[in-house]
Formats: structure tokens, C-alpha cells, sequence
């Protein structure tokens, strides 16, 4: 049996291989997608690193000039150009009695929290501003001769533990996403091809009518699939590997590092997923009746494995999640990444649970194949 499987694995290899364009599309995700999101990571660096100047105008400015000045310290000046802020800072007339006085002074700041481009700026405006207010609060007390330090009742001390590695949390599941997500879309126009084009092209009638049982035909069609997602997956580490060596992370102090140990863990963690992705798009593209039909029913299916790559990316109800296939080992991805201990109760639950998966969805298609009407699309 192992042998006439390996016959039928090399005979689905060598078809899906005729088909340059089917599996250059897929291949095409695995080399651009590291380097598309790259050079995004490398523009959110630069803003977050170098932020730009905060223009805003500001209203009776002469009356506050310590106020002024220490805000364009931080970076937010009192401008006229066409590309200031919708912010307005006006500062009250009584601003220096009330100050010369020791007394509270007034400052408003008109702008609309609603706008999604404000809010970031609005936020630093305030921040700015409190922080002056408690300068000038401190100083006010020595000139009484109270210690400032009175007015703070608890002394907190954070000590960071985090490593350079742990600290690029956000990024690191961006980027184990693109990982996951290369183990379906690689080889998803090969899966549709082989399976509801076949019965188009009427291949797949004359394949069942040798003795052959339709387990055998099912399975080398799936390792013929996860082979090319497989590569997929070999190309995409590789690619990453160069790529992300060349984001700056130092910028924001952490680093991400694709090393081999990283890329064999991937590989062997992204097998029984490949394997479960293959013949999870072999079944739908049976259920279909056209090869445009299986197209809109697998692309629609694959919405299920980003949701859960995508919930494990940003964090969201991970002690229930992380126990699901895909997200499990994806979750072991990122702490691998982090230098943490790997989850290996997770790990090996959701991998038994992706290969339970596999045989399911290859004994469906089996089954599927018995019937007339699935291998004549009736």
C-alpha cells in the first residue's frame, strides 16, 4: 500500500508541478509577504522613534510663555501653516495673576476626541500639559518649604524583566501570522485544482477507475498539497530570516530574530497543519459543483484559521484559545520567539487534535468519492 501511495503522491507532485502559475500564485505570498510587512514595520518604527512636530495654535500665548516654552520642548509648537492641528490651546487672560498668585490658572483645549487623527495628538497635548502642571506644583511647594515628595504617598518602582526579544509582543504575532496563514494559501490554487479542475477536466473519473480505493486517491492528493505548503512555509522562514534583520527594532529597544532553531520548530510544528489545511480544502472543493464555485467556498473557509491566528496575534482570550489547533502553535511560535518555556500541553493536545482533524476530513472526501453525482459533478 505504502508504495502505490508514494506512485500516487509523485503522479499529484508532478501535475500540480505542470501547473507554473498555480503554484507560482501561491509561492508569491510566502516571498512578499515578509517584505511587504517589513517595510510597514520600519515606517511604524520611524514614526514611533522620530515623531514628527505636534503644530497646533495656540491662543493668547504671551500670557503663559514658561507654558509655551516648556511645550515646545516636548515638541508641540504654536504654528500658522496649512498643516497645523485642528487643536486649539487657549490660555485664560487672568492666566499670569492667577500663577503669580499661587492660584489654579486656566487652559482649555478645543479639538474633536471623535477624530480618529486627532485622538493620538490630543492625548500628547494633555499629557504635556499635566506634566508641567506638576512641575510647577513641586515648585510651589519648596517655595513654602514643603517637600514635594510628601504629595506622593506610594514610591512605585517598576523593574523590567522583559528581555529585547519579549518586548516586541505586537510584532512577533504579526509576524507568526504570516507563517500560519502561508500553510493554507500556498497551496490553496493547487488544492482547488487537483480536486474540483480534475473533475472538470474529467481526470478524476479515469484516476478511480484503476484499482485503486478512494482513501489512497484522497490522501496522496493531501500530501501532495502539504508538500507544496510545505515549501511554502521553508521559503517564507528563509525570507523572513533576511528580512526582518534588516527592520531597525533597536529603535524601540527589542529585536526580533528569525533563527534556525526558530525556522525547525516551524517546520515541525506546521506539518500536521499542513497535512489538516490540505484535505480540509480537498473536502470543500468536492462539496462544490465548479471550480469557480470551490474557489468562493475555500477562500470563505479559510476565514475559520485567520480568526483564530488572528486572536492568538493579538491576545485575545488566549488561556481559552491557545488550546485550539492553529492558534496553539502559533502561540508556541511567539513563546519560542520570547525565549519562554514552550506550551507543551497545549501544544501537543492541538496537534492531536489538527491530525484528528486530517483523518476526519480525508475519510469525508473518501466517502464523497464513493458517490457518482461528486465525481461526475451532478
Amino acid at each position: 500500500m505504502m508504495k502505490l501511495l508514494t506512485v500516487l503522491f509523485k503522479k499529484e507532485v508532478l501535475d500540480a508541478g505542470r501547473d507554473k502559475r498555480s503554484v507560482m500564485a501561491g509561492l508569491y505570498y510566502a516571498i512578499g509577504s515578509p517584505i511587504i510587512m517589513c517595510v510597514l514595520f520600519s515606517i511604524m518604527l520611524k514614526q514611533f522613534a522620530s515623531p514628527d512636530e505636534l503644530k497646533i495654535t495656540i491662543k493668547n500665548a504671551d500670557a503663559a510663555p514658561a507654558l509655551v516654552q516648556y511645550l515646545e520642548s516636548k515638541e508641540i509648537i504654536h504654528s500658522t501653516d496649512d498643516d497645523v492641528k485642528a487643536i486649539t490651546l487657549e490660555i485664560s487672560a487672568d492666566y499670569q495673576d492667577k500663577m503669580r498668585e499661587g492660584r489654579s490658572a486656566q487652559v482649555t483645549i478645543i479639538a474633536d476626541k471623535s477624530d480618529d487623527k486627532l485622538r493620538k495628538s490630543i492625548t500628547e497635548l494633555e499629557r504635556a500639559i499635566m506634566r508641567y502642571n506638576s512641575e510647577v506644583a513641586s515648585l510651589r511647594l519648596l517655595t513654602r518649604g514643603i517637600d514635594p515628595t510628601v504629595m506622593q504617598a506610594v514610591n512605585v518602582q517598576v523593574h523590567d524583566q522583559a528581555t529585547p526579544e519579549s518586548k516586541g509582543g505586537m510584532f512577533l504575532g504579526i509576524a507568526t501570522l504570516s507563517i500560519v496563514l502561508t500553510l493554507f494559501y500556498a497551496a490553496m490554487n493547487l488544492a482547488i485544482d487537483t480536486s474540483a479542475g480534475e473533475r472538470e477536466r474529467n481526470s478524476l473519473a479515469l484516476l478511480l477507475s484503476h484499482p485503486l480505493s478512494s482513501m489512497q486517491v484522497v490522501l496522496a492528493k493531501s500530501a501532495a498539497i502539504a508538500a507544496f505548503s510545505m515549501l511554502g512555509l521553508a521559503i517564507i522562514l528563509v525570507v523572513s530570516k533576511f528580512a526582518y534583520a534588516l527592520v531597525p527594532w533597536q529603535q524601540l529597544g527589542f529585536s526580533v530574530n528569525i533563527g534556525f532553531d526558530f525556522m525547525l520548530l516551524c517546520m515541525v510544528i506546521g506539518l500536521p497543519i499542513a497535512l489538516m489545511s490540505a484535505s480540509l480544502q480537498v473536502f470543500v472543493s468536492f462539496m462544490a459543483k465548479s471550480f469557480k464555485e470551490a474557489q468562493t467556498y475555500v477562500t470563505m473557509v479559510l476565514f475559520v484559521p485567520m480568526g483564530l491566528s488572528m486572536v492568538t496575534t493579538y491576545d485575545i482570550a488566549t488561556e481559552y484559545v491557545q488550546w485550539l489547533p492553529i492558534a496553539a502553535q502559533q502561540h508556541a511560535m511567539i513563546e519560542f520567539i520570547k525565549g519562554n518555556a514552550l506550551p507543551w500541553p497545549q501544544l501537543f493536545i492541538s496537534t492531536l487534535v489538527t491530525l484528528a482533524l486530517f483523518g476526519l476530513f480525508s475519510w469525508l472526501s473518501s466517502r464523497m468519492l464513493k458517490s457518482e453525482k461528486v465525481v461526475f459533478g451532478l
